[in-house]
Parts: C-alpha cells; sequence; structure tokens
C-alpha cells in the first residue's frame, strides 16, 4: 500500500484541525506517494531512530512528537533536527507526526493512559471547541485536553503513587505532601498538562497526573489535590502502541515495530 493510505488512517483517528495552534503535526518529511516498505513508531524522531529504520528497511517513521516545530532557513546540519532531516532526504525516509491531535482526540494519548491506570468512566477533562466540525465518530464529545475517571476502589495515596511508578517505569516520580487522603477520582494529561490543574481541582479530583509541573505550581495545592509528576516521555510512551493498533488493524500485511530506541534526553541516577 501506499503511505498516503497509512496517513489517511491516522487522520480519521486524529484529524489535523484538532491540533493546537502552536503544534506542527501532520507530515514533516517526504513523499506519500510512495509505497511503504514498513513502519517504525517512536515518540522522538533522532538519528538513532531513523538508522534504526535504514538498518530494518523501513520507508516510514511515525512519531509523536513533530520533528520539525520552527522554520528553517538553511539546512546546515548544525543541529540534531538539520540532521535527521538531510539523512532522512538522502534515504527516502518518510516523517509523519501525530502529536496535539492525537492528545486531543476522542480515545487518544489520555484515554490510553487512562486505561493503563485502571479507570473507569473516561471523560474529557477539557472539551475541545467546534468539535462538530469532525463529525467521524459518535464520540467527538470525547474531544478535548486531558480526562477525568474513577479508580474500582479506592487506594491509599502512598499504594497509589508507588503502582503509577511502575506502571509508567518511572527513573523518579515527584509529588507534593502526602495527607492521608483515599485516591479514586483521578485526573491526567500526558506530556506538560500542568495547565490542567485548575480544572482538575473544580473537578474535585483527589489526584492529578501528567508529565512535567513547574516547582512553583506545587505550591498552595497540598490541601486541594495530590500532584504527580511522572516525566514527559514516561506519560506518553504509549503512544507507540496506539499507532501499532490503528496500523495493524487495517493493514495487517505490512511490517510494523515500535522503535526500541529510548529517545528519552533526560537520565536519572
Amino acid at each position: 500500500m501506499k503511505i498516503k493510505q497509512i496517513v489517511c488512517a491516522l487522520e480519521r483517528f486524529a484529524p489535523l484541525p484538532l491540533q493546537d495552534g502552536f503544534d506542527n503535526a501532520g507530515l514533516q518529511i517526504g513523499l506519500t506517494e510512495a509505497e511503504a516498505t514498513g513502519a517504525l513508531l517512536c515518540l522522538d524522531v533522532t538519528e538513532t531512530v531513523l538508522d534504526e529504520a535504514i538498518a530494518l528497511g523501513y520507508n516510514l517513521i511515525i512519531s509523536h512528537h513533530p520533528l520539525i516545530f520552527k522554520g528553517y532557513k538553511s539546512i546546515t546540519g548544525k543541529d540534531y533536527v538539520e540532521r535527521c532531516i538531510l539523512k532522512a532526504i538522502k534515504n527516502d525516509l518518510v516523517i509523519y507526526s501525530a502529536h496535539t491531535n492525537l492528545d486531543n482526540a476522542p480515545g487518544g494519548v489520555n484515554f490510553k493512559i487512562a486505561e493503563k491506570i485502571g479507570l473507569k468512566n473516561v471523560r474529557v477533562l477539557e472539551a475541545k471547541e467546534s468539535v462538530d466540525l469532525y463529525p467521524i465518530q459518535d464520540s467527538w464529545s470525547q474531544a478535548g485536553a486531558g480526562v477525568i475517571g474513577e479508580l474500582e476502589s479506592p487506594e491509599t495515596e502512598l499504594k497509589f503513587l508507588k503502582r503509577i511508578k511502575r506502571t509508567f517505569e518511572a527513573g523518579c516520580l515527584k509529588h507534593n505532601k502526602l495527607t492521608g487522603r483515599e485516591i479514586q477520582r483521578v485526573a491526567l494529561c500526558g506530556g506538560a498538562g500542568a495547565f490542567l490543574m485548575p480544572l482538575a481541582i473544580s473537578n474535585h479530583a483527589d489526584v492529578f497526573i501528567t508529565g512535567e509541573i513547574k516547582y512553583h505550581d506545587y505550591f498552595g495545592h497540598d490541601t486541594d489535590i495530590l500532584l504527580a509528576e511522572i516525566g514527559h516521555y514516561e506519560s506518553e510512551q504509549y503512544t507507540k502502541e496506539m499507532f501499532y493498533t490503528i496500523i495493524r488493524d487495517l493493514f495487517p500485511t505490512l511490517e510494523v515495530q515500535q522503535t526500541k530506541v529510548n529517545t528519552n534526553p533526560i537520565k536519572y541516577m
């Protein structure tokens, strides 16, 4: 099949108009009329990921984070992004990214995180405006940022945090003061989701989980909500599983692999 058929399948699940204004999701590099020889799935595009695709003989890389965010006036290989651009073009690789459109899609990134945690009655935390423009699924009322749901049974703060750390293989889990509350209603947002903290509080969540929280955002919330910061990469790592499921269901004969490269630039001692 042609690469454009795979791109169309991804965009049926996560249409590009759902992306946030700052974003640059979609086709990054390459020609989609080419026949797909295989797809490598990743969170981030790096030179090592490109080398992996080349070694596998795959000509399509699908990432969550876009390789290209800004405009370029020259491509000279001065940083890793420019080197990736040059290497991709030299090797006829197509790079496609589904970022905040995948975050905001019904059943998207945050719904996958909720599934991993075991939440029930999951609904979107901040609804996306004008979802009537995209009547592709019956569930467009569930398009937007973050989700909130409930655990089957309440857990203690410590038990819950230990389970989250284990589930997401977090090298470090940051949290605010433990107050002895029970955890049952859980709000979350993958990546840099601290902007949703006020909504998590107003929706009476017991805990808010995200990938990044600024230092000063921790102040003043000890009695409001338990905050859990698990790392940007850790919170979004399961996007690769989502890509795999979408592609494998529709194109069962296509070779598809999740990258074996851990692209997390943050290391823990």
